[in-house]
């Protein structure tokens, strides 16, 4: 199976569902979304028979990973795959890219927000999609502070370009958004340093749990910032590895309770890598989101 970094390099991205409680969340159950790099390799060789076998889970929206400016959506025109998501009962309210900094043997990758941005934003117009999501960023992009500074002026640029086509931008993390450099976070960078109208955040609650950081404090030092989650849990092993939601050690209940406060519209599950065939461990994971979250 892929790794998530060749998987990027050769897609020109990277990856991470979204539900909304009456008990928790105090409004009506809508949408429970999967992020499709969990099941990537499933959707390279069929995607129209896997977003089928994802739908029948009783998965209702979902979030791509794979667009570039020569790939499209899984291969698919964006009117072509918004035709196969409305067969089978789903939305793409979101998508991710990358930045666009590394080349791609030595040559910019478009689709990305540095490169084709526009031709990006209209494609993801026509699918439907309401969130772009800057979804990871390669080693040679990270740098120092100073270099962190930069990629939020690019993200505000890029979200200015979203705005004008009713899309909104979003930055996903990682854990090493939280390695503090001269005392600072760049994860704290990012948000200050980025309009927080034109630039919000996708939490993956693995990733910053992982990190040492609290997703609930993170939500009442910056209210409204968090539209989209990533819903993936930790194991109990010393390894705190991935596994499926409610197998693991993080306090999903806790977390849904302040999802207002965060200002939660989606999520998607996601599971990086899964100990055996990974549909066996979306299914787990959407039973106890199903029983305990929503």
């Amino acid at each position: 199976m892929n790794t998530r970094r060749s998987f990027l390099k050769s897609a020109g991205l990277l990856s991470a569902g979204v539900l909304v409680s009456p008990s928790l969340l105090a409004a009506t159950p809508k949408y429970i979304g999967l992020q499709l790099y969990t099941v990537r390799d499933a959707m390279q060789q069929d995607p129209a028979g896997t977003l089928a076998k994802i739908a029948k889970m009783g998965y209702n929206s979902v979030e791509g990973a794979t667009y570039t400016g020569t790939q499209k959506f899984y291969g698919m025109e964006p009117a072509a795959f918004a035709k196969v998501l409305k067969q089978n009962g789903l939305i793409m309210p979101s998508s991710h890219y990358v930045l666009g900094e590394a080349m791609n043997n030595g040559q910019p990758t478009q689709g990305t927000i540095l490169h084709g941005w526009d031709k990006a934003v209209e494609d993801a117009a026509q699918v439907g999609v309401k969130y772009m999501v800057c979804a990871y960023l390669f080693d040679t992009e990270r740098g120092d502070l100073a270099h962190y500074k930069k990629i939020a002026d690019d993200l505000n640029k890029a979200g200015e370009r979203c705005k004008k086509a009713g899309i909104q931008l979003c930055y996903h993390n990682h854990d090493f958004e939280f390695q503090a450099q001269d005392g600072k976070m760049p994860y704290d960078t990012l948000l200050g340093m980025t309009d927080k109208n034109l630039v919000k955040m996708e939490l993956d609650l693995y990733w910053a749990t992982k990190a040492g950081q609290d997703p609930v404090a993170l939500f009442k030092k910056h209210p409204g910032r968090f539209p989209l989650w990533h819903v993936k849990d930790m194991d109990k092993t010393a390894e705190r590895n991935f596994t499926e939601v409610g197998n693991g050690s993080i306090d999903f209940k806790r977390i849904f309770a302040q999802a207002k406060l965060a200002g939660m519209q989606y999520f998607f599950v996601e599971q990086d890598k899964t100990p055996g065939l990974p549909f066996d461990s979306i299914q787990q994971s959407i039973t106890y989101i199903k029983r305990t979250l929503v």
